[in-house]
């Protein structure tokens, strides 16, 4: 959806707009000391906000434009699985997640900017910042990305007393104007009383159904994430989902049981690599292209189906079982590995 309000001969700047204080100080700050009309994005990632009200925020704050996309089928799909395959999702505690989500944040923006024939993009973030840069630069290099949060200085006070000053409606209330701070992690203290188990099938390393139940995966993620979020495991943020922890978990088990030991032997050091080159912005690089086509070739070997236990927050694989015609010709194999997110 797009929302326009009025268009000015000024140089436009596209802001990636999560209706957080940052972002929403960034846009009349941008305006003001750029010179600038702001249009805002606000990608759909399945968080659970109101994001026509951070829409109308970001129009009200001062934004010409206010654009909101649904990306959860494409980040699911060319984000989320090619991590998850790559094994790179669960690299010793590490999640991926949110620099994903920030790769595609960056292809978002450099879309828009074509579109609104911008030369200039910017984020509130501080931590993103490095990347986000990177994966622009790596997708336009002619694209300049601001992030004004680094010229501010004084803290979350100071960003208080400018929004006071000129009486910006922010999220929440003066206690509490994050408005980005991700919910906390599903708490064992209102899981479910029974465990559930659930037998998840893997194809070449995508998983395709949920207890013999064919669907996109989309709505794969969805059902897992109600089953295993009921059950206290995994955490639920903007990126992040409980089926993510899940599914690592279950393809890393798959994976060692259908797949060569070289293959395997390898992994590590692939998983190791894709990390590194995510949490640095090179998702758009040449490297991760030749990373993937190794992947999906290894993968090739991860058919079949592994049952889990989701309860009191613990995520437990109980029984992987690869497809017969394969190597180890219908072995299957019952260990417990203990997960938790």
């Amino acid at each position: 959806m797009t929302t326009s309000r009025g268009t000015s001969p000024r140089d436009r700047i596209v802001l990636a707009f999560a209706g957080d204080l940052e972002s929403s100080i960034a846009v009349p700050w941008l305006a003001e000391t750029e010179d600038a009309e702001i249009v805002a994005v606000t990608l759909d990632f399945g968080q659970s906000r109101d994001l026509e009200g951070i829409r109308d925020r970001a129009l009200t704050l001062g934004a010409v434009r206010a654009h909101v996309l649904d990306v959860r089928a494409e980040f699911a799909r060319d984000y989320l699985l090619p991590g998850l395959k790559a094994g790179a999702l669960d690299d010793r505690g590490r999640r991926l997640a949110a620099a994903l989500g920030h790769a595609a944040i960056a292809r978002t923006l450099v879309e828009i900017a074509e579109i609104e024939q911008a030369v200039r993009v910017a984020h509130g973030g501080i931590t993103s910042a490095a990347r986000l840069t990177a994966a622009v630069q790596s997708l336009k290099p002619d694209v300049t990305v601001l992030a004004p949060v680094r010229e501010w200085s004084g803290g979350r006070a100071r960003l208080l007393e400018y929004a006071a000053s000129r009486r910006l409606p922010l999220p929440g209330s003066s206690h509490d104007v994050s408005g980005g701070v991700p919910p906390p992690a599903n708490t064992t203290a209102h899981a479910a009383g029974e465990a559930a188990l659930v037998d998840i099938t893997f194809t070449a390393g995508t998983p395709v159904a949920i207890n013999n139940v064919g669907m996109p995966l989309l709505d794969l993620i969805g059902s897992l994430d109600f089953l295993a979020g009921k059950n206290g495991v995994g955490r639920a943020d903007r990126f992040e989902t409980p089926a993510v922890s899940v599914l690592a978990a279950a393809h890393d088990d798959l994976q060692q049981l259908a797949a060569t030991a070289d293959v395997n032997g390898f992994s590590d050091t692939i998983r190791r690599q894709y990390a590194a080159l995510v949490e640095n912005g090179g998702w758009f690089s040449m490297l991760r292209a030749a990373l993937d086509a190794y992947v999906d070739t290894a993968q090739q070997l991860v058919n079949g189906i592994v049952r889990v236990k989701l309860f009191q927050g613990a995520c437990e694989i109980v029984h992987s079982h690869i497809r017969e015609g394969q190597e180890n010709d219908g072995y299957s194999v019952v260990r417990p590995l203990r997960y938790r997110a």
